[in-house]
């Protein structure tokens, strides 16, 4: 930015609705072939892919409003082996490595030690197993990816759990088992269970899916860690119950070990999924099924469970269509204009189909259930006109050169869509800057702010609605205002924040000084900051090629992409290299968009009209500078105004604010931009040839 009088700033203004798309620099500008529709589509839920996707869970637990199966998905198809009730809950985990803390007779004892584990990464489980001397609780932690991740963890469990131990030493415990052999039902499994159990031997009940499509119930024993584990189990079980015959477990076999699970506090049902490359399948003929783990949402199709890296993953595999009713009514409110909902059903459309089968970024899913793919909330997301948007326009994808388009989109261009180079440093010839006026749509009905400074010298906002203003001047020529109300909060920020204190209050007769008015900070313009140079020194840690300053005075965009979005920044004349200019958002403290301005909140470069410059910094007396020349006004600190009358305060500390426009990455279709132009009469595909250079529309 260039020495002006009042450095440049983006207006400010209204309060959005939508989480931006986030692909975290992993889009793809060619586009996929064209090819059959897209059936069904597999969304991850949770998984363990490293740096490109990880949530985890120990277990989940699973419901539904009518009968549901379990069963296991083979290349041979789909099995269901246990059915459960309506409304009946059961829990689901894999048979991995874990650490088994401690077994008792106490439940509160296990109780309290579980509670404790819960609030560390060492995630807890309560199984309860009947033994000769009655009901026994049995305390784990886990999962972890490998023996030695668990090895290493057995410490740091037995300290959080100290003081409920009574002398027993937490253990390392894992997926290798004996086999004493299999039976025709469950109860006669789980006889020869009791049997093992009153030896001394941890036993449990398996269900089996045998190679020929069958099922059998088995008597397991053990859980090793490694084969020589297995191999001293083997022994003393045969030394003491030599009428066995024992052998180990065929892991080639998917499995569920049949267990007892009280971790939320009643005893349900929980099956630990066994087997390499087992695939555990949940369905319940077309109804919801309920993921406690994930909100208590319901969700159409399947569930599939298997293990991966280590860890429980979950996939919802379900009509593609049907999946996006949940995608539209997640992504965009289900009141907007019809065609506004139609071209978020086809972009979202074309998006997904160009990710299905790509299982090269999500390995056992096409997609995921964040924005990170598209925002999915299952069955709570659907309604109405959603539904009928996507059935309205059923099949039809973004074609270019006769390739499906990945049809990224965000929630607000902030009035100019984005050219890819600003984004991941790449170009796709679908993708182009363009105006993006429809974003004003995310304003309007918003209320204004007062932006005041406080005779205290403090500056901050109050909404329009609590303040009146006063008729009283400065002698600068600024307003005065006073509040409506005892205890006017004064904002840091044009927007209500719970989570942050206000700078100030009011009551009424208290009076400040009115600097501007704004509008209220969300999707379409937005403030942020003051930074300070800790804060962003911090926030840069890790995410550029050369080590960011250690402190940092000067902080400036010294390049700008067609768009007007930042794609070069200088800290102390240092360029921050990072990899991709999206990635400023994230590396400057979480920023909205990189369509933004930079404004040093402790000084000031002045150009004045003969050309000369002068620094401005805070001061013990405020000075209002404006044509006409100086005036002091009651207060401490420094304002600069311009010949608009618009003026804003220098606070005495050093630090920098961010004033910027719109909500993502900014590139293809602006969600609120197409609101705008829907609300202006355009139909769904003018606004998608809009914002997607040179496609076609094609049904499938």
């Amino acid at each position: 930015m260039g020495n002006v009088t009042v450095p440049k700033v983006l207006s400010w203004c209204g309060k959005g609705l939508l989480t931006a798309l986030l692909v975290a620099g992993s889009f793809q500008l060619s586009g996929k072939a064209a090819a059959l529709p897209v059936d069904h589509i597999r969304v991850g839920m949770f998984m363990d892919l490293g740096s490109t996707y990880k949530s985890t869970t120990t277990a989940v637990t699973i419901s539904s409003g009518q009968a549901w199966t379990v069963g296991f998905n083979t290349p041979a198809g789909h099995s269901n082996l246990i059915t459960l009730g309506s409304g009946e809950q059961a829990r689901f985990s894999v048979d991995g490595f874990r650490i088994k803390v401690l077994e008792t007779a106490d439940l509160s004892t296990a109780t309290e030690a579980y509670k404790k584990l819960a609030a560390t990464a060492d995630k807890p489980i309560i199984f309860t197993a009947t033994s000769t001397g009655g009901q026994v609780y049995q305390l784990y932690t886990g999962y972890y990816a490998t023996e030695q991740t668990a090895a290493s963890a057995v410490a740091r469990a037995a300290k959080t759990a100290s003081a409920y131990l009574n002398g027993q030493t937490p253990a390392v415990k894992g997926p290798k088992h004996l086999s004493a052999g299999t039976y025709a039902s469950e109860a006669q499994a789980a006889s020869a269970v009791s049997t093992i159990k009153a030896a001394g031997f941890d036993a449990m009940v398996a269900l089996e899916q045998t190679s020929d499509g069958g099922s059998r119930y088995a008597a397991w024993v053990g859980e090793a860690g490694n084969d020589n584990e297995l191999e001293a189990l083997r022994s003393s079980v045969s030394a003491k119950l030599p009428q066995l015959a024992l052998s180990n477990v065929d892991s080639s076999l998917p499995a569920f070990i049949i267990r007892q699970d009280v971790s939320l506090g009643q005893a349900v049902n929980h099956y630990q999924l066994s087997g390499n490359d087992a695939k555990g399948w949940i369905e319940n003929g077309g109804s919801e099924i309920k993921v406690a783990e994930r909100s208590g949402r319901s969700y159409r199709g399947a569930m599939e469970i298997s293990s991966l890296n280590g860890q429980l993953a979950l996939v919802n595999d379900l009509p593609f269509e049907q999946y996006l009713y949940s995608v539209v009514g997640g992504e965009v409110p289900s009141s907007w204009p019809a065609d506004a909902l139609k071209a978020q059903a086809v972009a979202a459309r074309s998006y997904a189909e160009f990710q299905a089968g790509q299982s090269s970024k999500f390995k056992i899913a096409d997609v995921v259930d964040t924005t990170l793919s598209q925002a999915y909330n299952g069955i709570s997301s659907e309604s109405a006109s959603v539904i009928q948007a996507v059935d309205a326009t059923q099949g039809e994808v973004i074609l270019k050169d006769g390739k499906v388009v990945e049809a990224v989109f965000s929630s607000n261009a902030g009035g100019v869509s984005a050219d890819p180079s600003e984004v991941w440093n790449s170009g796709g010839d679908a993708f182009a800057s363009v105006p993006s006026e429809g974003d004003e749509a995310a304003v309007k009905g918003q209320k204004m702010w007062y932006h005041v400074l406080l005779s205290s010298g403090a500056s901050g906002f109050i909404r329009e609605d609590n303040a009146k203003e006063t008729g009283i001047l400065t002698g600068g020529g600024l307003a005065k205002l006073t509040v409506t109300a005892k205890d006017t909060n004064v904002r840091p920020l044009p927007q209500i924040q719970s989570d942050a204190s206000p700078v100030a209050k009011m009551n009424p007769g208290d009076t400040a000084v009115v600097l501007e008015k704004v509008q209220e900070s969300g999707t379409y313009s937005w403030v942020r900051g003051p930074y300070s140079s800790a804060e962003l020194v911090k926030s840069l840690q890790g995410k550029t090629a050369t080590a960011a300053p250690s402190s940092i005075t000067t902080l400036e965009v010294t390049k700008r992409g067609p768009s007007g979005r930042a794609t070069e920044i200088k800290a102390n004349g240092q360029i921050l290299d990072v990899k991709y200019p999206d990635l400023f958002r994230s590396a400057l403290n979480g920023l909205p968009s990189t369509l933004f301005d930079i404004v040093p909140t402790g000084s000031y470069t002045v150009l004045s009209a003969n050309g000369t410059t002068s620094k401005i910094t805070g001061s013990s007396s405020m000075t209002v500078l404006s044509a006409s020349g100086q005036s002091t006004v009651q207060g401490s600190g420094t304002v600069v105004m311009n010949g608009n009358q618009s003026a804003r305060s220098i606070d005495s500390g050093e630090g920098f604010m961010f004033v910027g426009r719109g909500n993502g990455h900014g590139l293809g279709l602006s969600q609120w931009g197409a609101k705008g132009m829907a609300d202006a009469g355009y139909g769904y595909q003018d606004i998608l040839k809009h914002y997607y250079q040179n496609v076609t529309i094609t049904k499938e």
